[in-house]
């Protein structure tokens, strides 16, 4: 399978998450720059973390309007697999490709450390197979709390698009264990057709024992399944 991670003005995690497969998970990648109109023939898009466009204006709401993202909304149109991480879940929200906004942390303030995640859904392709158990995940954001209307939430769970939640060491779900305010402790979600998946946590930052955390590489190998 090949991999393909769009870098925008202000990525700044496009290497971290190209290190994460090639290296650690052994994958063909490329790098995809937010002009390109050609996604050269990959299978698996990836939109990486860091301040694209400088957050102006809403963040992702500039980065969702490069030449690169109607190729990925036509890619995920088709059935094609893509991921947002952190900046690059924003992103895909703006880009109508995910339900829901990103808003400021609760705390208006950037939180920056190690939090827990609980895997949700039995259906998506980034957790079906998931140990049901407490990753530990880094954050890096001002801009995570994810937030839908009520409708929305209940379609989120009646479908299963619910990818994690933040919950605590033990792996309970609970309002302390929220590090941003996020509705119904939300980190993760994936659209109707399970083939868009978006996440605040950075799985790539945590995906070699080098770093004395190895967790985010159990997710992230989830998505060489598609080969399967």
């Amino acid at each position: 399978m090949k991999f393909g991670v769009v870098v925008f003005p202000g990525s700044n995690c496009d290497d971290d998450t190209v290190f994460a497969l090639q290296h650690n998970l052994g994958q063909r990648v490329v790098k995809l720059w937010h002009k390109d109109h050609d996604l050269q023939g990959c299978d698996f898009i990836l939109l990486p973390g860091g301040f694209s466009y400088g957050d102006y204006l809403r963040t992702g709401a500039i980065a969702r309007f490069s030449p690169i993202m109607n190729e990925v909304i036509a890619h995920a149109d088709r059935g094609g697999y893509v991921m947002g991480i952190c900046n690059g879940f924003q992103i895909l929200v703006e880009a109508g490709l995910l339900p829901g906004v990103l808003l400021r942390n609760l705390s208006q303030k950037y939180v920056c450390k190690n939090i827990h995640l609980l895997p949700q859904s039995k259906t998506a392709l980034l957790t079906a197979d998931l140990e049901p158990r407490a990753y530990t995940i880094p954050i890096a954001h001002g801009d995570g709390r994810y937030f839908t209307d009520e409708d929305g939430l209940k379609k989120l769970n009646d479908n299963e698009q619910v990818l994690f939640r933040y919950c605590d060491a033990a792996g309970n779900i609970t309002e302390e264990a929220n590090p941003n305010g996020s509705l119904d402790n939300i980190a993760g979600i994936t659209n109707k057709n399970f083939n868009v998946f978006g996440m605040m946590p950075h799985p790539e930052r945590a995906s070699d024992e080098a770093l004395g955390n190895a967790d985010g590489r159990f997710i992230l190998e989830q998505i060489l399944a598609v080969t399967a």
